[in-house]
């Protein structure tokens, strides 16, 4: 049996346990640095390109962020373009598109034009485009036909920017943190490990131990768990985070036969739905292609793609009691998210889910029939929603849970990939002070955080 000791173990090969191995690599004096990841390349779920929209979460068009949701997200997604900026990955895993939200109908018209008042002081390079600028920067919008003879009947208006940085391959990402992180210091060791399955932790002493699937023991001063839905798996199996379950969220897309779109589009959020609005992207990953999605369908397995084989720890995960069927039922009985998701559910059945799902893409864009569009094989992830059970509230965002003695469980949803480095930064500021160990905040901030931001 292979015992190996480490200062800090990272469980889980996505970005955002990539973004801490690179973070502890480049900007502590840590001396040996782990990650273990349960396949046989990083950045195989959540994180790969085809499994999320790619964005770069700013908080500029995403109309279910407040004002100050914006100014966090705004920190932590320059870190994301400082980071490429950094490495020369620019035009080769980030990309400049346009973006905007749009409104449409006299209600949305009037949302975004406040919104825009509020938000150009956070963002001044936003602009707000009328139909008629519409009809340059994203006719497709404005156009019912597709001859570009008829106008679409609504009143329609949208902010946004043209040239920003707005789109990531989040999996090419989590490969160069993975590779600067192990250059970063040649006196370190900066281990990752594959084909390694964390099935237990257990608490040994001032230490911890990581058992494998495969029997391989590691044993740790201090463990992030950075594995997704399996997070609060592993920390129930502890002991911890009982107050939580997590409810697994699918998100799948559909694709057009070709260019649709210029850049982004997003929507106006309705309030009362928990999950994204629908949104249409140029894809990097399919040569330009405009993906629309994501739709919401809540799945029995902590992993897409990969069979059944988390079905019994997505239950054992959703800690079904009382508290758990109450959450359920609060948000069941509102007719708008009852329908949400039944409409969502019936977006996967072959047959009638293109004439269905092609209805809401019509309000991005009128002219689009379901023969422009198919479902998109293989793409999407699934994203652990956190269920409170002491609130009895389903939580939106972000979840960690950090007991105090050398362990942290983060659970990150979306915009998880856009935070990464964010999260990263508040997780090693845990860790520094529990470890006695030293972080360069300087040459952090001078690297990665904007002057007027910091």
């Amino acid at each position: 049996m292979n015992d190996k000791h480490y200062e800090v173990v990272i469980v889980g090969g996505g970005i955002s346990g990539a973004a801490l191995f690179y973070e502890l690599g480049k900007y502590t004096n840590a001396k040996k640095i782990c990650m273990l990841e349960k396949y046989e390349a990083l950045a195989t779920l959540n994180s790969k390109g085809s499994s999320n929209s790619q964005t770069i979460h700013v908080g500029d068009i995403e109309t279910n962020y407040t004002l100050d949701k914006a100014k966090i997200t705004k920190r932590t997604a320059k870190m994301i373009e400082k980071f490429c900026l950094q490495y020369g990955l620019e035009e080769k895993i980030m990309f400049k598109h346009q973006k905007m939200a749009l409104g449409v109908g006299e209600e949305e018209v009037k949302f975004i034009t406040e919104r825009y008042e509020s938000f150009k002081t956070l963002f001044p390079y936003l602009e707000l485009y009328t139909k008629e600028d519409l009809k340059t920067l994203e006719p497709k919008l404005v156009w019912a036909d597709k001859a570009q003879t008829i106008e679409r009947p609504e009143p329609i208006v949208a902010m946004g920017a043209k040239n920003e940085y707005t789109t990531v391959d989040y999996g090419a990402m989590t490969e160069e943190l993975a590779k600067e992180g192990q250059n970063a210091n040649p006196e370190q060791t900066t281990d990752i490990f594959y084909n390694s399955e964390v099935e237990d932790i257990e608490k040994d002493g001032d230490k911890y131990r990581l058992t494998t699937v495969n029997g391989t023991v590691f044993t740790a001063d201090f463990v992030v768990v950075n594995a997704g839905a399996h997070s609060l798996y592993l920390a129930h199996k502890m002991g911890y985070g009982k107050h939580m379950g997590s409810l697994s969220m699918a998100g799948s897309f559909y694709i057009t036969s070709g260019e649709f779109l210029n850049g982004k589009v997003y929507m106006v959020q309705n309030d009362k739905l928990p999950f994204a609005a629908l949104h249409g992207d140029p894809d990097i990953l399919e040569n330009g292609k405009t993906r629309f999605g994501p739709t919401a369908l809540a799945l029995g397995v902590l992993e897409r793609y990969k069979g059944l084989k988390s079905f019994g720890q997505c239950l054992k995960t959703m800690n079904i009691d009382g508290s758990i069927l109450k959450i359920f039922w609060d948000l069941l009985k509102d007719s708008d998210i009852r329908n949400y998701v039944f409409k969502n559910f019936l977006f996967e059945v072959p047959g009638i889910n293109k004439g269905l799902f092609v209805k809401d893409a019509q309000k991005i864009v009128p002219s689009l029939t379901k023969d422009d569009i198919e479902y998109a094989k293989g793409f999407g992830g699934v994203r652990p929603q956190v269920l409170n059970k002491r609130e009895q509230k389903l939580m939106l965002g972000e979840a960690s849970l950090n007991e105090g003695n050398g362990i942290i469980f983060n659970m990150t949803p979306s915009p998880g990939a856009t935070s990464c480095l964010g999260n990263a930064q508040r997780d090693i500021t845990v860790i520094c002070d529990y470890l006695n160990l030293e972080f360069n905040e300087e040459q952090f901030n001078t690297d990665l955080v904007e002057p007027e931001i910091a």
